[in-house]
């Protein structure tokens, strides 16, 4: 199977990286160094600044390395990034871990970029909204094992 889809996006800095062939996520790495203890949160810079063609969105996502491993997270997982937006992608990460203290090096993983086409609504005032299934379920109203609520 092949997929056509290979928007064209436009770079200066540091250029995110794909792993391995067929990978959603390009790397993004750090420009810094930073200490993270228990509980901290920090603004990582990455270095790279992208120009995404109309119609897409670049998606900042976690490693799922640095959070299995280490407690590693992003604090807004996913961060948008509009086409748009032509200034530095920063990264801003927490450590959960509750104990150990985690050092980033320069030139360290620290997220991956998404590119994904993104479909821009028109939205349109009604005085009620249409039912459905659903209806105004949320927040586990689906429970957790078909048949239970």
């Amino acid at each position: 199977m092949t997929h056509e889809l290979t928007p064209e996006v436009l770079f200066t800095g540091v250029e995110p990286t794909y792993a391995h062939p067929g990978d959603a996520g390009a790397d993004l790495r750090a420009t810094n160094a930073h200490v993270l203890e228990p509980g901290q949160r920090v603004l990582v810079p990455t270095g790279t600044h992208i120009a995404l063609p109309p119609g897409y969105v670049a998606y900042v996502m976690p490693r799922s390395g640095l959070a299995l491993r280490h407690g590693i997270g992003l604090v807004n997982a996913p961060g948008v990034v509009d086409a748009g937006y032509r200034g530095e992608i920063s990264v801003i990460m927490i450590n959960h871990d509750p104990v150990e203290t985690f050092t980033i090096d320069p030139g360290d993983r620290i997220a991956q970029l998404v590119i994904s086409p993104v479909a821009r609504a028109h939205f349109q005032l009604v005085k009620a909204l249409p039912g459905s299934e659903r209806d105004t379920g949320g927040f586990g109203s689906t429970g957790t094992q078909e048949g239970h609520a």
